[in-house]
């Protein structure tokens, strides 16, 4: 699965020369902040809504194709939030364990895997989300049962508090990091993450 390249980073790649761009490609790189629901490629959101949108009769076929199709034709990427409107839909398509493991699953292996893998080591960061079919625990065991397919070397998980949160859920979400950190599990930090536009900054 490829993501197509658009925007400024199509014209910057177009300036550059075949050897430069094989070079930069076999530069080994370390990715520290990959958003999971953000980082999932075209082909893999696309089985995933379809099969969401045959399974889930409550689900909005109207805002979750309009939100594929506007990844399909280039996100302008212009002021703060204009990524942030799609992120709704996304986080539909990937509300059961089975989904959320396939996306980590595809998001992995875009940047690890393949003759010309887009990373060295990775750093996959999400905010774990209580749906009716999982709880925050169960979230980000999902998530770390595939980033644990990879070598300590290869990749790790971030969990991430959105600043949206109650102060009683960011300090649950912060007790699931610690504990699986101590149960020896790979989660390497917490970060502080969402639309800086929406909601304020967790209470202390």
């Amino acid at each position: 699965m490829s993501h197509q390249i658009a925007g400024y980073a199509a014209a910057a790649l177009e300036s550059l020369t075949p050897e430069q761009v094989d070079f930069l490609q076999r530069l080994p790189k370390a990715e520290l902040h990959a958003h999971l629901n953000g980082s999932i490629p075209l082909p893999l959101l696309q089985e995933l809504a379809s099969e969401h949108l045959a399974s889930d009769p409550t689900a909005d076929p109207t805002a979750i194709r309009a939100s594929i199709a506007q990844l399909a034709a280039g996100v302008p990427l212009d002021a703060l939030g204009d990524f942030f409107g799609l992120f709704p839909a996304i986080y539909a398509l990937t509300s059961t364990p089975a989904a959320l493991a396939r996306a980590a699953h595809g998001v992995l292996a875009h940047f690890l895997d393949g003759p010309a893998p887009q990373a060295a080591y990775l750093e996959l960061r999400s905010g774990p989300r209580a749906t009716p079919a999982m709880t925050r625990r169960a979230y980000v065991e999902a998530v770390l049962a595939e980033v644990e397919r990879y070598p300590p070397e290869r990749a790790a998980l971030i969990v991430s508090l959105d600043r949206r949160m109650s102060a009683d859920v960011a300090a649950e979400c912060i007790e699931i990091a610690v504990s699986l950190r101590k149960a020896g599990r790979r989660v390497v930090g917490v970060d502080l993450c969402g639309d800086p536009t929406v909601g304020a900054t967790v209470a202390a």
